[in-house]
């Protein structure tokens, strides 16, 4: 891949500014103006029923002008209906989550670009962080993640986290769950996610590269369902041979049975 345009060269990482099944009843996710939106927050959705309202509602608040762009790989529960209770703009995208992400990405309207699992909820103060993130020109070819939390209280959901985060913060390799924010000339440049069943988020932070991510002081919480169902221990092992597998060159389609 070329160099980075001159004018964008990355800079050292500044300083950022002075963080249900059915929703009915559930508020609009930000005022909406005339004013076209700073973020659109991309969220790829397949039967996401039981942790999307908690993922939207997580959204609230001001400080930031987004949109929400849920894009959905043929949900037949209550996923939709939800997502467009809280005012979120739903697309059909094919099945996934690397072609409903790039979907979702197409769809988008804003020059900041936030993709977001369906079951992972941001801390509050988010919009603050982000408006420090997004108005910063330096950051403008970067690319932000959050820290990981798990939903659970157990002593292994934290060394699941500190494991996850130190892999993001020293080896340049933050998950889809930790959420990644990126500029949109900087996601076209790279050409965005590839159509892959598995490992997109793999796929684009190497070729954003460690030195230009940049780890947000904030956090997101995830699910942790897989853990508790798979193993604490099975489980980052079987994400760890999946990884090993990737890197080894075997395509993503073939892994993906091992990873489910």
């Amino acid at each position: 891949m070329s160099d980075l345009p001159p004018d964008h060269q990355p800079t050292e990482d500044p300083a950022l500014d002075n963080p249900a099944d059915e929703a009915p009843d559930a508020p609009p996710l930000a005022e909406r103006s005339a004013v076209p939106p700073t973020l659109s927050i991309i969220i790829p959705t397949l039967n996401a029923a039981t942790d999307l309202g908690r993922a939207l509602d997580s959204l609230s608040g001001g400080g930031i002008d987004f949109e929400v762009i849920v894009a959905d790989g043929g949900s037949t529960d209550g996923t939709q209906r939800i997502a467009r209770a809280f005012d979120a703009k739903v697309i059909a995208a094919p099945r996934g989550r690397g072609s409903q992400l790039a979907a979702g990405a197409a769809a988008a309207t804003a020059p900041w670009l936030l993709f977001l699992h369906a079951d992972s909820a941001l801390q509050r103060g988010w919009q603050i962080i982000l408006r420090g993130f997004t108005g910063n020109r330096d950051n403008h070819f970067r690319a932000g993640y959050f820290q990981l939390i798990l939903d659970d209280p157990s002593p292994q959901a934290r060394r699941v986290e500190d494991l996850a985060n130190w892999r993001a913060r020293h080896l340049g390799l933050p998950y889809g769950d930790q959420g990644l924010v990126i500029s949109r000339p900087f996601y076209d440049f790279l050409k965005g996610y590839n159509p892959l069943p598995l490992m997109e988020d793999v796929d684009l932070v190497r070729r954003i590269g460690n030195r230009r991510l940049t780890s947000l002081p904030s956090a997101v919480t995830t699910s942790a369902v897989r853990y508790r169902r798979n193993g604490w221990w099975l489980r980052p092992l079987r994400n760890l041979l999946c990884l090993g597998l990737y890197y080894a060159g075997l395509p993503p389609r073939w892994i993906a049975p091992l990873y489910k």
